[in-house]
């Protein structure tokens, strides 16, 4: 376990901080919550474009905030308190040698990462929900980029992540799982065969919007790193 230990403190050296000032402010953008919420948005205008009628929206909707719901009941409120494993930026033995970036410690127990499981949790329903190999490339990218502004701001160790990538993976698959349950009952089985569409009836031009907002996000984020520095 020591040995493990010191493994994980050695990788998050790797990729804890910078000493860029503008990187500093781009992390800490990317790594809000709120950066995201164009994305999200755009996702639920997909999912009520590509489906046809109300309960199909609220379940496959529902389903999504069921990862998040999930995800942070596990990770938050079950685990971090019973296994009570200081974050870089908390530990008494180490704090003070993490990158800190404005001051940003966070609270004290950051096993395992919340951020990671939210985000692949999300990234593994959407692309089953899509089955695009595009989308499920993009959503997981998206997911990591989360968890590298994590273990740069030093407030995950890298076993944080990857256990949280796992926990988040688990819960999208078994919310599909549900989802998929759900809506064979309420919905005729249908497969689409179409150059436009993906199997599961979700428009390839649909796809490319939500590519389109998550490229848009980030070069907001980037202007938005130079105005606050």
């Amino acid at each position: 376990m020591e040995e493990l230990i010191n493994i994980d403190q050695f990788v998050l050296s790797l990729f804890n901080g910078s000493s860029s000032l503008y990187v500093d402010t781009l992390m800490t953008v990317l790594t809000n919550a709120f950066t995201w919420v164009p994305l999200y948005l755009m996702l639920i205008f997909v999912i009520i474009k590509n489906n046809e009628t109300m309960p199909q929206i609220l379940l496959a909707i529902g389903c999504g905030i069921l990862c998040v719901l999930l995800t942070d009941l596990i990770a938050d409120i079950i685990v971090k308190p019973y296994v009570e494993r200081w974050r870089p930026t908390q530990d008494p033995f180490i704090k003070y040698t993490i990158d800190v970036v404005n001051g940003m410690r966070e609270t004290k127990y950051g096993f395992f990462s919340a951020h990671a499981a939210n985000t692949m949790g999300i990234a593994v329903f959407v692309s089953l929900l899509v089955r695009s190999k595009i989308m499920t490339w993009f959503m997981i990218l998206w997911s990591l980029l989360n968890c590298y502004t994590r273990l740069y701001l030093g407030v995950h160790y890298p076993g944080d992540i990857l256990v949280g990538l796992l926990c988040g993976a688990l819960v999208g698959i078994l919310v599909y799982f549900i989802y998929y349950r759900i809506y064979n009952k309420i919905s005729p089985s249908l497969n689409y065969i179409s150059t436009q569409y993906t199997s599961t009836g979700y428009s390839y031009n649909d796809i490319h919007l939500v590519f389109n907002i998550v490229m848009y996000t980030l070069v907001v984020a980037s202007i938005m790193a130079v105005f606050v520095i």
